[in-house]
């Protein structure tokens, strides 16, 4: 079942960025599909073949796998960075199935995790997305980022 995320206006987007952490306390979940939604051409796939694990994908690539409570989540990385953080943050991992030695890796939020996890989780998301989608849009999305 697809879920296509709606696309902001950028001035939107920009808006957003700055406030999200003042919003109303919401689930993990939630939280993973609001900073998806910022990114061009994103959209939610649940794979029923998984017992409805959610990813999220560009132009039909994964960028990012979550469980159904997005407890914790999978994404790409640059090999070096991938390595850096498997071993510094006790709660990662080299994702499962191989995918690990190319540069995925497996990362647990938790409940309750402070704003500080929660821009780490955002930075992986995106370098995820920059990594997966056409360099076109990789571009526009780095450019946001101030690294283009």
């Amino acid at each position: 079942m697809r879920h296509r995320l709606p696309r902001r206006p950028r001035a939107t987007r920009l808006r957003r960025r700055a406030s999200w952490a003042t919003i109303a306390p919401v689930d993990n979940l939630e939280r993973i599909e609001r900073m998806v939604a910022r990114l061009p051409e994103a959209e939610r796939v649940d794979i029923e073949a998984w017992d409805g694990e959610v990813t999220f994908r560009v132009r039909k690539k994964n960028f990012v796998f979550a469980g159904i409570d997005a407890s914790g989540l999978s994404v790409k990385l640059p090999a070096e960075e991938a390595t850096a953080v498997v071993a510094t943050d006790p709660r990662a991992e080299p994702s499962g199935y191989g995918l690990g030695r190319h540069g995925w890796v497996s990362v647990q939020i938790g409940d309750g995790a402070d704003e500080d996890r929660w821009r780490q989780v955002e930075e992986w998301v995106r370098t995820s997305y920059t990594l997966v989608a056409p360099k076109t849009l990789a571009r526009v999305v780095l450019a946001e980022d101030g690294l283009a």
